[in-house]
């Protein structure tokens, strides 16, 4: 049985996600990750945006993925950035300025180098990841269990932005349906992008997105212990960012 230890959203946190890594028993380097039982990380998507080093997360984990060495599927951040390096006309808000502004100040040929990079990354890349013959599967935003084994426009926004119902909130975020209550899965999904103060685990589905960006924690779900490690924010603390359930 593969070990694995599945990494939520980053959103630019280098020092916390350094930190995360240490405590989990990784020798880490620019080029290299590596740990002494052999386990494999997997980040899940949103290494960018609002955080304060967006542009070296991303080059060190691209760096781990092509060197065969960690596992991903994108986040919603992750297909905008993309979309944003394909020259496709993005809107410089909710967190992309932030990375954007980093970019910018590298000398072009720097830039070009991380573009080209990451939408190598990027373009290899599941929408999500079915591991362990099927027990474990790691989605962004979540999957229903109807939907794995499917690869699809319908999938693709699922997994990128949850279960929306089309409506937004007053704060413009959208509506989203508490999918991980309402689909009991045969599968442990693990899961991200709705910032939620700890972890939550429903079932056998797990949110780790423990807004590690709005001063909460950076978490990771360890499989197949199924147990969670998480390491403090360094960021300042925003409880309105924080998703609270009924």
């Amino acid at each position: 049985m593969e070990k694995y230890d599945v990494i939520g959203d980053i959103h630019g946190c280098f020092k916390e996600m350094e930190e995360l890594l240490q405590e989990l028993g990784y020798s880490v380097s620019e080029k290299s990750i590596a740990h002494p039982d052999s386990r494999i990380p997997v980040f899940l998507g949103d290494l960018t945006d609002r955080g304060p080093a967006s542009v070296k997360v991303l080059t060190q984990v691209c760096n781990w993925i092509l060197a065969g060495h960690a596992l991903y599927c994108p986040g919603n951040h992750c297909d905008k950035l993309y979309r944003y390096f394909q020259g496709r006309n993005v809107q410089l808000k909710n967190g992309l300025e932030t990375t954007v502004t980093e970019l910018e100040q590298l000398p072009l040929k720097n830039r070009k180098a991380i573009s080209n990079q990451f939408k190598k990354v990027y373009e290899q890349s599941p929408l999500y990841l079915v591991l362990d013959q099927g027990s474990l599967v790691v989605a962004h935003a979540g999957i229903r269990p109807d939907m794995i084994g499917e690869k699809n426009k319908r999938v693709k926004t699922f997994v990128l932005y949850g279960d929306i119902t089309g409506e937004t909130l007053p704060d413009g975020r959208p509506v989203r349906r508490d999918w991980a209550s309402n689909y009991p899965s045969n599968s442990h999904i693990i899961y991200g992008h709705t910032p939620v103060k700890t972890a939550r685990k429903v079932g056998k589905t797990f949110n780790i997105d423990t807004g590690c960006v709005f001063g909460g924690s950076l978490t990771a779900f360890r499989w197949p212990e199924l147990t969670i490690v998480s390491v403090d924010s360094h960021q300042p603390y925003a409880s309105e960012r924080f998703h609270l359930y009924n």
